[in-house]
């Protein structure tokens, strides 16, 4: 794809994927509410101030290409795939050894990156950096082309969830007492993952694919929707344990998005599923993402303890608004645009990512939260920052700067430390449920 482009070619298809923002004078005038169309086919809404942010923005990544092309030009196209630094005992070893270029070239890509990886680059550099060109070189060239002729026709339990319409569970609503409360904190993680032998396939129609990103010009096409019903499907059959769990859909279409090609969109999910991501965060009982929402809970009291006490003073269970995040990985979240920015450093970083981003979310709103008084107050304040997010490098810094240090290693031992109570929890809530069943029977 980039192969047969000069750098010239690839710096004007950059500058005109940036067209610059200019709502009418009457919306400038009265400060009314603007739609627009983002730079993969979102239709946003914001006021004249998130259009002026979106601008200064678009810009911001101009800067960033030229820097990105600048460094193409005097240390190859493919400088970013040189030997990179990943731990601290590395950092030693290099010093010690002086290699210092790949020292230099780690510090300066992890810089780069955070500040974001130009569009028109950015499918190359995520399907170098992330390992999904070294996951598909491990099998034939053919391998997704035979999976999805083989899969074709064929019905599990995860394809029928695909192509059904999922009840699912609205997050998005003003006002929860508590009783709806407690009910949507026993149930939020299991409402993403539902499984059931009644469906019938034959009055399917891939219902539950139209309402992934519903009006984008491409996705909601039947063009769109086939594309990504063999994304999912081919990977329901790649990893049976996953088959599929309701928020892979999003993620899947913006992958789509980003990479262009069905093939290259498949191998970006293998490698976000089994080498990014925790273990078992989609499987059936979902426990690698009840084990996350522990270890974020535990991490919000450590880094932000004022607004971890509130909450808790409000009985507010912050997996309400984290499940949704961890499982769909912003995409639901925030504008588009911000979600990228955020899978620029997730795919590079890892999975801690996602930790500084929910905690910045809480963060940057900490003076307004602590006045809150109701759950549904905090949702709302939530839904409303995560919304009109369009200011990615406001959202980093503070992941990144504010909420401070922290290492893979450190949520490791806390996911290790949590996942004993988790099992031990979803063993009795399965209990539960049975014994529910055999009493309605």
């Amino acid at each position: 794809m980039f192969g047969a482009q000069s750098k010239n070619d690839l710096a004007l298809e950059l500058q005109a994927q940036f067209p610059i923002l200019r709502p009418s004078i009457h919306s400038r005038r009265a400060n009314l509410t603007v739609k627009f169309q983002d730079l993969y086919g979102f239709t946003v809404e914001g006021n004249v101030d998130d259009v002026n942010v979106l601008n200064e923005v678009r810009e911001k990544v101009r800067q960033q290409g030229r820097v990105w092309w600048a460094l193409e030009a005097s240390k190859g196209a493919n400088w970013y795939l040189q030997p990179q630094v990943s731990s601290i005992s590395e950092v030693i070893v290099l010093k010690s050894s002086l290699k210092f270029s790949a020292l230099a070239n780690s510090i300066t890509l992890k810089k780069l990156i955070r500040k974001g990886i130009p569009p028109v680059l950015r499918p190359k550099v995520w399907f170098s950096l992330s390992g999904a060109a070294k996951k598909k070189s491990t099998v034939p060239e053919s391998y997704y082309n035979d999976l999805t002729k083989a899969v074709d026709g064929k019905v599990t339990p995860a394809t029928r969830q695909i192509d059904h319409n999922l009840k699912r569970l609205e997050l998005r609503t003003c006002a929860i007492d508590n009783a709806e409360f407690e009910v949507i904190s026993l149930t939020v993680l299991f409402s993403f993952r539902q499984e059931s032998v009644n469906f019938h396939p034959q009055m399917c129609a891939g219902k539950d694919l139209p309402r992934t990103f519903p009006g984008h010009p491409w996705l909601d096409t039947p063009e769109g929707h086939a594309a990504l019903r063999r994304v999912l499907v081919g990977y329901s059959f790649r990893d049976s344990d996953v088959g599929y769990c309701q928020g892979l859909n999003y993620v899947a279409a913006l992958l789509l998005l980003v990479m262009k090609t069905e093939e290259d969109a498949f191998w970006m999910l293998a490698v976000l599923l089994e080498n990014v991501l925790v273990n078992d965060c989609y499987t059936n009982n979902l426990s690698g993402c009840h084990v996350e929402q522990r270890v974020f809970k535990d991490l919000l009291a450590k880094k932000c303890p004022r607004i971890a006490a509130h909450l808790e003073a409000l009985e507010f269970d912050v997996s309400l608004v984290a499940t949704e995040w961890f499982l769909c990985l912003f995409s639901k979240s925030l504008p588009s645009e911000t979600t990228l920015r955020v899978w620029d450093v997730l795919f590079y970083e890892g999975a801690k990512v996602i930790f500084h981003v929910g905690l910045a979310m809480f963060k940057m709103k900490e003076d307004e939260l602590l006045l809150t008084h109701q759950v549904g107050d905090i949702i709302n304040i939530l839904q409303r920052t995560t919304h009109h997010l369009f200011d990615p490098d406001e959202l980093l810094t503070v992941a990144f700067d504010k909420i401070g240090f922290m290492t893979t290693n450190t949520i490791s031992k806390q996911r290790k430390k949590q996942e004993p109570e988790v099992m031990k929890e979803l063993d009795q809530r399965l209990r539960r449920l049975n014994s529910l069943r055999t009493d309605d029977k």
